[in-house]
């Protein structure tokens, strides 16, 4: 069977949208799964929807990657977007023809210098994972190429600078706070270093626009099951070494003015790709509801016999006890639109019940502690001031956390803490050694007792907890719930406590 390129794909009986010859537009360093699934697929469809009418250059950011795999593609592959939506499954199948090409910088640097010289050269896209951002004093500016990233981007600007051109709508998609404002901050340093000039820094900050986005999609990448693969290959009529999977939700947020909005054209072709003031509010968002919601019933849930998120949903225990937790005492203490909060949430729902992923319980349990500290207690702790009261699935979520890390506990071994579930099977903790060596030295104490240390331990929360009127007690008691009675009646019982606004 042939390999994906143009004329192979017109041989098949692929009829979706395909543009073949566009002006190079983008300019992207990356070339993994996460930006051919979300970044390229958005400006794809922009091409269908918008007539946008440019292609993308990648980018390999290191020695090593798919640049040939790529151009021998001739830029084609195929991204499958699956998952849930209002409880129906989709799994749909799209031809990305965006990329013109990929450069490798370690052989490509004087071709990439022409095409950040270009006229129609209008934005810069990137996902260098989270080390990407960072400041190299080593790198200089002969370098062929710069090791880093930000020094790599800094010349090929300068390039551009002494070239006359207008600047560049930078769009940075790195998982770290602030990453289009850091990335900026990168590049002016290299600026200082190599003596570029104050006139050139003055371009970067006046005439360029580095925007801090927030990216949302579950990108698992390959396709493992050999023969579904074969059964692709058989339907689409060709081999494709690139093909990708997304789920099908996806949201971005970017950081800028609102004449960034009518200049993108994803408002034009109707994606949920947002310019907004900043993208803090919605960061926190995702990380309180969505990240919140996992680390919020995944403990409780593997102790009552669960293993994959997908099944949580699918139980009116759990999932009420979730949606309670979300629409009752996340959401009511977040700084956005109550509406946009609450369709966010109905997603998540969709996102978790996705049949096409299996989202293991305990994957997702991996440095709870540091998890439930970051994703819950802002909301618990924000609850309790605004309300005066303590959340009940909140408190709850707490009270499965410490159970998790305290059932039954066999050993503490290089691999983690080994507990016993309620159904005697044995299960793995893992998380920081100081953490596992906390619990494991209480392994023998009395059930009030180990709430009482956990609580006051200030390394685990940033602060001592037991000072929360009520918050001890509470619990003690939701812990003798779990161990007695089991995690599911536990959720159960915070269910009935308070009817809740949305229902299982």
């Amino acid at each position: 069977m042939e390999k994906l390129n143009y004329e192979v794909l017109k041989k098949t009986s692929y009829d979706g949208y395909i543009l073949e010859k566009a002006p190079v537009k983008i300019l992207q360093f990356g070339e993994g799964n996460f930006l051919r699934a979300f970044v390229d697929y958005w400006f794809d469809v922009a091409n269908e929807k918008a007539d946008f009418n440019g292609k993308a250059v990648l980018v390999q950011p290191i020695s090593q990657g798919l640049t040939g795999l790529i151009n021998e593609q001739e830029g084609l592959y195929t991204l499958y977007l699956r998952g849930s939506e209002k409880g129906e499954a989709v799994d749909r199948k799209r031809v990305i023809s965006l990329v013109d090409s990929c450069k490798n910088p370690y052989s490509d640097w004087e071709e990439l210098k022409e095409i950040a010289k270009s006229e129609e050269l209008e934005y810069v896209a990137s996902n260098t994972t989270e080390a990407g951002i960072v400041y190299d004093g080593s790198c200089k500016a002969d370098d062929l190429p710069p090791a880093s990233f930000p020094a790599k981007l800094t010349v090929l600007l300068n390039e551009r600078y002494k070239a006359g051109r207008k600047g560049l709508v930078i769009l940075s998609c790195e998982l770290i706070d602030n990453n289009g404002k850091e990335l900026l901050n990168c590049c002016k340093r290299h600026a200082d270093d190599w003596g570029l000039g104050e006139e050139f820094k003055s371009w970067l900050e006046n005439d360029c626009l580095f925007c801090s986005t927030l990216v949302d999609r579950i990108v698992p990448g390959r396709i493992r099951d050999e023969e579904e693969v074969k059964r692709l290959e058989d339907e689409n009529g060709y081999t494709d070494a690139l093909l990708d999977v997304g789920e099908v939700f996806g949201v971005w947020y970017i950081e800028g003015p609102k004449w960034l909005e009518d200049k993108l054209p994803f408002k034009k072709a109707g994606l949920n790709v947002h310019v907004v003031e900043e993208v803090a509010p919605y960061k926190k968002r995702k990380v309180r509801i969505l990240n919140g919601a996992h680390t919020g019933f995944v403990l409780g849930a593997y102790l009552a016999g669960f293993n994959i998120v997908r099944d949580c949903m699918q139980d009116e225990t759990v999932h009420g006890f979730m949606n309670k937790m979300l629409y009752d005492e996340v959401i009511p203490v977040l700084p956005l639109d109550k509406k946009d909060c609450e369709d966010f949430a109905e997603a998540v729902t969709d996102r978790f019940n996705n049949p096409f992923v299996e989202h293991a319980l305990l994957s997702i349990s991996l440095n709870s502690t540091s998890k439930w500290r970051a994703r819950n207690m802002p909301s618990f702790l924000e609850y309790v001031e605004k309300f005066k009261s303590l959340p009940t699935c909140l408190t709850m979520s707490l009270a499965a956390y410490i159970a998790f890390y305290s059932s039954d506990i066999q050993s503490r071994g290089e691999g983690g803490l080994v507990c016993r579930r309620p159904d005697g099977s044995d299960y793995t903790v893992n998380d920081d050694a100081w953490v596992l060596d906390f619990y494991y030295e209480r392994k023998d104490m009395e059930l009030e007792e180990l709430v009482k240390d956990v609580l006051s331990n200030e390394q685990m929360w940033g602060q001592n907890l037991r000072k929360i009127e009520g918050l001890t007690e509470a619990v003690v008691a939701d812990l003798a719930i779990i161990r007695g009675a089991g995690a599911l009646e536990a959720y159960k019982s915070c269910i009935n406590a308070v009817k809740a606004v949305k229902t299982a």
